[in-house]
């Protein structure tokens, strides 16, 4: 088995796919169980049809999806478990025909451009699902919607039938992002403007990447007293922001900058490294030893940590972190631009408590305009487009950002306006849900909708989360969205060209040719 096809993310090779072995380093037999896999999820749905499913199906569903995200799972016996699990629960149902995998990614090239963007929005969205789903939190609308939009995957459709599909998707996606925000503010408490030291300090240490902060809240309980301290990596950045979480004093700060330096950053650390989703990629071996993986992060020869009634024992990650010792000194490190500490905690509770200083700020003229600069971080070279755009915002704008994008940036100081720091850091990729309920906020106070705003939204993109954010943005009739740092493969020309009709979404240039555009 040598070819593969596989173009769901923004690193796809030659910028058209992967047929060789993957960018990310997914090998053909793990893209064609992967395929396998969304293929019986399909023949699940269509057994389930009018059939009310239950927890053990859902659970099934969400981590299925989940795992055939960019970065997650590369173990080809954990992808035939959730396959073998799959099908015996569709027997159960009484059976139903799978879709052929062959059919998943070939045919008409619009056809495939319009249910591989279902596809892997439904893929973002299992993540955010799954993310609730823990914290017992669940939306009976969401969950169902993973049945139809399987089924629908599996089906033929017109164009406009599948735009129709697409949009009502991204509706129910906004409602899936509201439910983790809620699960998450519910447990941990509304993040708070915290400001985060690059610093690792002398002794034992484990460094978590991912979002799952109920994973972080566990491993610190278990932690405490043992004199190991824990730093987060990644998109797990913003937990420090957390009040249930920020008061344990061994959570010291952030290590490393976003998901595509870990292979350098992680060379020869001296602590183990948990992994609670993406992004992961192929341990090297001066570290591989240290990897440990949880939820449904996989990869074959690591160590991972499995739950039972949702406790995990992270006792093997605490031993080797221990054995490990850290370093014998504290070790002074730097975002990509020198800085050496970030500020996170600028999520919707705490922006729009200031909402009455922002306001009049835009009123009196000291706020020109509002820049949503924020995604997905990736390797590919013009990435470092979105620092220098955020370097040549002009002094009286405010950028907001999220997710790991934000590394391009967050570390720089460019002064504050009205009171507050010019780079307003709001949460993790699903914190979109913050950024969008501040637009809607101000555009209330305008009396205008989010596009009558001083506010443009530039985003990167990389993975299936920020697919499905970019549906409930053009789901909620947003338009003008520059977007980079390439379009998506997937997207065929005639799609792009509706989108641009319909929605004006353009690919980003130089920073100077948009700025000046934006601001004209």
């Amino acid at each position: 088995m040598t070819e593969m096809f596989c173009f769901q993310c923004e690193q796809t090779s030659q910028g058209t796919g992967c047929t060789k072995g993957g960018v990310c380093g997914k090998k053909p037999e793990v893209a064609h169980k992967q395929d396998e896999l969304v293929c019986a999820l399909i023949g699940l749905a269509r057994a389930l049809n009018e059939k009310k499913p239950d927890k053990v199906i859902d659970e099934l569903v969400m981590q299925s999806l989940f795992a055939t995200i960019t970065n997650v799972n590369f173990d080809p016996d954990r992808i035939d478990e959730l396959k073998k699990k799959v099908e015996a629960e569709k027997v159960k149902l009484g059976g139903a025909v799978d879709f052929d995998p062959a059919k998943l990614f070939h045919g008409d090239k619009d056809t495939v451009s319009l249910r591989s963007t279902l596809l892997f929005g439904l893929r973002g969205m299992a993540a955010y699902a799954w993310h609730a789903h823990i914290l017992r939190k669940d939306s009976a609308e969401a969950t169902q919607w993973f049945y139809k939009g399987l089924r629908a995957i599996g089906e033929e459709h017109s164009v406009d039938e599948w735009l129709s599909l697409i949009m009502e998707f991204g509706q129910v996606n906004l409602k899936c992002m509201a439910l983790l925000d809620e699960a998450n503010t519910s447990t941990f408490g509304h993040p708070v403007p915290t400001k985060v030291s690059m610093k690792v300090e002398k002794g034992p240490f484990i460094v978590v990447s991912g979002h799952d902060l109920l994973d972080l809240k566990q491993l610190l309980e278990q932690t405490k007293g043992k004199g190991i301290n824990i730093y987060t990596h990644g998109e797990m950045l913003p937990a420090h922001g957390y009040p249930e979480l920020k008061k344990y004093s061994h959570l010291k700060g952030n290590y490393g900058t976003a998901w595509q330096n870990q292979q350098k950053e992680f060379s020869n650390l001296p602590a183990p490294i948990l992994f609670t989703t993406n992004c992961l990629m192929l341990p090297r071996s001066s570290y591989a030893n240290n990897i440990f993986t949880t939820a449904v992060v996989g990869y074959p020869g690591v160590t991972h940590i499995s739950e039972k009634d949702g406790i995990k024992d992270f006792s093997p990650i605490i031993k080797k972190a221990l054995e490990l010792g850290g370093w014998n000194e504290d070790k002074q490190f730097t975002g990509i631009n020198g800085g050496t500490e970030m500020t996170t905690g600028f999520a919707r509770n705490t922006v729009m408590g200031a909402a009455e200083t922002l306001i009049s700020a835009v009123k009196s003229g000291t706020i020109k305009h509002f820049f949503l600069v924020g995604g997905c971080d990736g390797a590919k070279p013009g990435r470092n487009y979105y620092t220098e755009f955020v370097k040549q915002t002009p002094a009286n704008t405010v950028v907001l950002t999220l997710a790991c994008g934000k590394y391009r940036f967050n570390d720089l100081n460019i002064g504050e306006l009205g009171g507050l720091p010019r780079i307003l850091d709001m949460g993790q990729c699903n914190d979109a849900y913050s950024a969008i309920q501040v637009a809607a906020a101000l555009a209330n106070a305008f009396k205008t909708d989010v596009n009558g705003l001083p506010l443009t939204l530039v985003l990167s993109w990389y993975e299936q989360k920020a697919v499905c954010i970019l549906l409930t943005l053009l789901s909620l009739g947003i338009k003008n969205i520059y977007l980079g740092p390439s379009l998506p493969a997937f997207i065929s020309p005639n799609v792009l060209k509706v989108l641009i009709e319909k929605f004006n979404i353009k690919p980003i240039s130089t920073p100077e040719a948009d700025l000046k555009a934006i601001l004209a």
